[in-house]
C-alpha cells in the first residue's frame, strides 16, 4: 500500500495547498492528489483556487513528490482541448511526476458556464469522448476531431512532455468502472468498495488503484466530530446528491439533516493512529494500492508530522 496525501483545494488558499505539498514530500510522502473544484462543498471550507495555477506551484516546490488531480472533470465547464493543454504543460514541468485523474464532474462546479448539467450516462459518454479528444492532442501534430459532444479544429500542441500523463478515472457505479476499465491507466474511489473495484478489474484494468480516508485530527474525539460536522458534513450526504445540487448553500441545506454522529460513521476521528491504519486497511483489503490521506485542519503541519511519526509506521 502507498501511502499520500490529499491537497484539499475546498479548505486551503493556493500558497497554503503549495506549502503543505512541500511539506508532504519533506515527511516522505510518495504522492499527493489535489481536488479540482469551482466551488467548495459547504461556505464553511472556504475556498477554491483554480488548481492549473496551485500545480504550477508545486511543480517548483517539490522535487520527487508525484501529483495528480482528483479528480478533473474535462467536459462541460472547460473543453478537453484546453484540459489537455494544461495537463500536458502541468506534466511537462513535473518531469513524469504528473497524473490526470478525471470524472463526470460535479453540477456544483460545471454549472457555472450555464450550461445544462447532462444525465448520468450522457455525461459518461462525453467523458469517454473528452479522453479521446486529449490523447489525441497528446500524439502531437495538428489534430482534428469532431464526435457527437466536442470539436477540435486543426489544434497542435506544442508543449508536450516526454510521456503523456496517465488518466485515472474515478468510479463509484458500475457503468463508470466499466468505463474506467476499458479506458483507464488507474483508478480512483473515494469508498473501499471492493465489488466496484471488481468490476473495474473485469473490465480490463490493470492500474493503480487510488482510495482517498478523510480524518479530523484533534485532542479528542468529541472535539473532531464538532470540526469534521462543521467543515465536512457533505460526506455524509448519500444518494445522487453529491452531483446534483448545484450551490455550496445547497449542500448546507441538505446538511441541515445531518447529525455530528452522521459525521462520524464515515470520517476518522481524534489521534488514535490504530483507527486510521484500520481504516487505510479496509481499502487494502479492497484491492486498491493507494490511499490518500486527508485531514480536515486548517494547520496541516500538526497532521503530517502525525502520519509520519503514527501512520506511517504502523503500515
Amino acid at each position: 500500500m502507498e501511502l499520500g496525501y490529499w491537497l484539499s483545494s475546498e479548505e486551503h488558499p493556493p500558497n497554503g495547498l503549495v506549502a503543505n505539498a512541500r511539506a508532504a514530500e519533506e515527511a516522505g510522502f510518495s504522492y499527493a492528489v489535489i481536488s479540482d473544484h469551482f466551488h467548495p462543498w459547504v461556505d464553511a471550507q472556504g475556498q477554491s483556487p483554480f488548481v492549473w495555477s496551485v500545480l504550477g506551484g508545486i511543480a517548483h516546490a517539490t522535487e520527487r513528490l508525484t501529483i495528480g488531480t482528483g479528480v478533473t472533470c474535462p467536459m462541460i465547464r472547460i473543453h478537453p482541448a484546453i484540459v489537455a493543454h494544461a495537463a500536458a504543460t502541468t506534466a511537462a514541468m513535473l518531469q513524469g511526476r504528473f497524473f490526470l485523474g478525471v470524472g463526470t464532474g460535479e453540477n456544483l462546479n460545471e454549472h457555472v458556464t450555464g450550461a445544462k448539467w447532462p444525465t448520468p450516462d450522457e455525461r459518461l459518454e462525453m467523458l469517454e469522448e473528452a479522453v479521446e479528444v486529449m490523447r489525441e492532442l497528446w500524439q502531437g501534430g495538428y489534430q482534428t476531431h469532431r464526435g457527437k459532444h466536442y470539436t477540435v479544429e486543426q489544434a497542435r500542441l506544442y508543449t508536450l512532455p516526454d510521456e503523456p500523463p496517465p488518466i485515472v478515472v474515478a468510479a463509484a457505479q458500475e457503468q463508470a468502472a466499466q468505463l474506467a476499465g476499458r479506458i483507464g491507466d488507474g483508478y480512483m474511489n473515494v469508498a473501499p468498495e471492493a465489488e466496484i473495484v471488481k468490476l473495474y478489474e473485469s473490465a480490463g484494468g490493470g492500474g493503480a488503484k487510488y482510495g482517498k480516508v478523510t480524518g479530523c485530527l484533534a485532542e479528542s474525539r468529541d472535539e473532531a466530530k464538532r470540526l469534521a460536522h462543521e467543515r465536512w458534513p457533505n460526506n455524509a450526504l448519500g444518494g445522487s446528491l453529491s452531483q446534483e445540487l448545484a450551490l455550496p448553500r445547497d449542500f448546507q441545506a441538505a446538511a441541515q439533516t445531518v447529525r455530528p454522529d452522521d459525521v462520524a460513521e464515515s470520517i476518522v476521528l481524534g489521534n488514535d493512529p490504530d483507527e486510521w491504519v484500520e481504516k487505510i486497511g479496509e481499502f487494502e483489503e479492497a484491492g486498491f494500492t493507494h490511499v490518500a490521506l486527508h485531514d480536515l485542519n486548517r494547520d496541516q503541519r500538526p497532521f503530517v508530522r502525525f502520519a509520519k511519526e503514527e501512520i506511517a509506521p504502523r503500515l
